[in-house]
């Protein structure tokens, strides 16, 4: 069964850049034929679709709040999918989790099979 794990959480200041890998953590089972999304979810708020990918790598989304500053990519020979997060702000402060899927990527976080178990980022001077 698919297991992913996050990775590349932290704190940083505002402006500031972190990346964001998930993976599988069970041999045999590579990502590279999933859609990947992430999410994340601050405290007392709802989890919050931030971007996602196709298992080609050719078809993105990401939300308004992020769109410029985030960047989505896949290397599907290392079975790892990035979030590059730059010009970081203290609204992008929460729990970021990756979710798998088979089929076309979606923002419904219901559609998706598997979900790691996050990484904490953290903005704040």
């Amino acid at each position: 069964q698919l297991q992913l794990v996050e990775s590349g959480g932290g704190l940083v200041q505002p402006g500031g850049s972190l990346r964001l890998s998930c993976t599988s953590s069970a041999s045999g089972y590579p990502i590279s034929y999933y859609a990947i999304g992430w999410y994340r979810q601050a405290p007392g708020k709802e989890r919050e679709f931030v971007s996602s990918i196709s298992w080609s790598g050719s078809t993105t989304s990401y939300v308004d709040s992020v769109k410029g500053r985030f960047t989505i990519s896949r290397d599907n020979a290392k079975s790892t999918v990035y979030l590059q997060m730059n010009t970081l702000k203290p609204d992008d402060t929460a729990v970021y989790y990756c979710a798998a899927k088979s089929g076309a990527i979606v923002v419904d976080p219901q559609r998706y099979d598997y979900w790691g178990q996050g990484t904490q980022v953290t903005v704040s001077s």
